[in-house]
């Protein structure tokens, strides 16, 4: 029981951090203007809108708070890495 509480904490903290990671990229993409900030603002939001959804969905199915984190850590550092390429 505790072991699963310390994971889930763990796994918390890094999605904060990664998501802090994605939060400084696009802003500095976001201040620097232009087309391609204009498609990740609405990227953004949408994503946002749609992950939120994805997650009501497994919690109204039964999943885990753990499922539900690692989903949204999958997409965190997916935005991560798309970023960080362009």
């Amino acid at each position: 029981m505790l072991f699963g509480w310390w994971k889930t904490s763990m796994d918390m903290s890094m999605l904060a951090m990664e998501a802090q990671g994605v939060i400084l990229q696009r802003l500095t993409m976001l201040s620097m203007g232009g087309p391609a900030a204009q498609v990740e603002a609405q990227r953004m939001v949408t994503e946002k809108v749609l992950a939120a959804g994805e997650a009501m969905m497994m919690m109204a199915s039964g999943a885990s708070n753990q499922k539900v984190i690692h989903s949204y850590r999958r997409k965190v550092q997916a935005n991560a890495r798309r970023l960080s390429r362009g």
